[in-house]
């Protein structure tokens, strides 16, 4: 690693015993983000047993104390109530200025911080499509999605240039969080250390380069990307930009309006651990050509049988997903409002997934669940998160209920829908994922 440090000290200058003493220190950034669709940072404080301190890269990013340990176990983090996210991560999202109604491509999205950061912003409105290209990683995405409770995102697991390819100018907004040589993440990654090298720094930036390029290709006259990395190389991040920017020239970077960070290329901003977090970089850049609508889709739904709506019913008041549903194969999906045609770009999932047909009857799905308000659902139970019950629950044991409830239920933590169950006599039969259980 010695070249790696000759580099960042010719990197930051005088700052460069700062960042040794966080390089060599054994106390890390951690944080999480509150997710502002199931939960208020009011409530969070509340509910968590430490003080919540604020980060400077985000409204709803907090840090968590060294002495916390698996809070990853905790009723509200299986509840979605948080994601559990290295702080100077959220910045990136923070600069794409998401707004509700807008469309947003989130191009390298697993595991999901960003994503779902993205989905709080739109508040279910407007629509939010996730790719992965690696496919075991693309299941990891999927899955914070439906614990985010996120209703109207499309996951894909799709190679960039044919995604973009196919949805050519469809987006208002892309972010691009590329695949890098991760030098923010070398404390505590000894996998990405041993990975380290200029060819490597070299190998990214052109993969980088290339992902830009297919971007460019989804997003609408008018539009924006920001382009991040959690490395400190300059040839991965103002190399790349500056490259893109001389390919591009429609391309522009702009002030984003953040003051996190430092400032570099004009209005990119930089994050070091003396500010606050493990390492990030990231610009927001506007494609300065003539504004047109997206395209229109037209997707060919078939009919839907009235059990299907009547299940719907039977489970949820009032429709809390809409009305536009879909059937495939065995799955019941309720559609986001607006979807664009998804033929060829390795959809894994779109919108939520409301149930599954198996012989005569409807099973409802955890998304379901996990996107839907206590207060939308048939049936719910309520309880504390310091409950035996909802540790019961989490272990996948049977819980006792009132004898009034029948059918399927929402189990919540303080309001919070966590999973579900079918009650009968008094009892409420388990029914969170198997994959999702403690084991403790």
């Amino acid at each position: 690693m010695k070249k790696f440090f000759e580099r960042m000290k010719s990197l930051l200058g005088d700052e460069f015993n700062d960042f040794l003493k966080f390089y060599n220190s054994e106390k890390f950034f951690r944080g999480l983000r509150v997710n502002t669709l199931k939960c208020s940072a009011d409530k969070l404080q509340k509910l968590l047993d430490f003080e919540l301190l604020k980060t400077p890269f985000c409204n709803e990013g907090f840090y968590i104390p060294e002495e916390i340990i698996s809070i990853g176990n905790s009723p509200l983090h299986h509840a979605g109530a948080f994601y559990i996210q290295e702080p100077s991560a959220t910045s990136a999202v923070e600069m794409l200025n998401v707004e509700p109604g807008d469309k947003v491509l989130d191009l390298c999205a697993a595991p999901g911080g960003k994503s779902t950061q993205i989905a709080s912003k739109l508040n279910s409105k407007g629509l939010l499509w996730s790719n992965e290209v690696v496919k075991s990683r693309a299941k990891i995405l999927l899955s914070n999605i439906e614990r985010m409770g996120v209703k109207n995102a499309v996951v894909s697991n799709c190679h960039p240039d044919l995604l973009c390819g196919k949805l050519s100018g469809y987006f208002d907004k892309i972010l691009v969080d590329a695949p890098c040589s991760g030098e923010g993440m070398f404390r505590k990654n000894s996998q990405a250390q041993n990975e380290w090298s200029i060819e490597h720094i070299k190998s990214c930036a052109t993969r980088q380069i290339q992902i830009l390029n297919s971007a460019k290709k989804a997003l609408r006259g008018g539009g924006v990307i920001v382009y991040s990395t959690c490395t400190f190389s300059k040839e991965e991040n103002e190399g790349v930009i500056t490259e893109f920017l001389k390919e591009n020239p429609e391309f522009s970077i702009e002030d984003s309006g953040v003051s996190f960070g430092r400032p570099s290329l004009q209005y990119a901003r930089r994050i070091f651990p003396m500010d606050g977090g493990e390492g990030h970089f990231a610009v927001r850049l506007r494609k300065n050509t003539e504004f047109l609508p997206s395209p229109e889709f037209k997707n060919n739904i078939s009919k839907i049988p009235d059990n299907v709506y009547k299940f719907y019913d039977d489970v949820f008041l009032n429709r809390p997903f809409g009305n536009r549903l879909e059937i495939i194969g065995e799955n019941i999906y309720a559609l986001p409002e607006e979807i664009p045609n998804i033929t060829g770009t390795g959809v894994l999932r779109k919108g939520v997934l409301l149930g599954k047909i198996k012989k005569n009857r409807i099973e409802p799905h955890h998304h379901a669940f996990m996107s839907a308000k206590p207060e939308q659902c048939r049936n719910y139970v309520d309880f504390d998160v310091n409950s035996e019950e909802i540790n019961h629950f989490l272990h996948g044991n049977e819980i006792k209920t009132d004898t009034s409830l029948k059918g399927y239920t929402a189990v919540c933590v303080n309001k919070i829908t966590t999973g579900f169950g079918k009650c009968s006599n008094g009892v409420l039969k388990n029914k969170y994922p198997k994959g999702l259980r403690t084991l403790k």
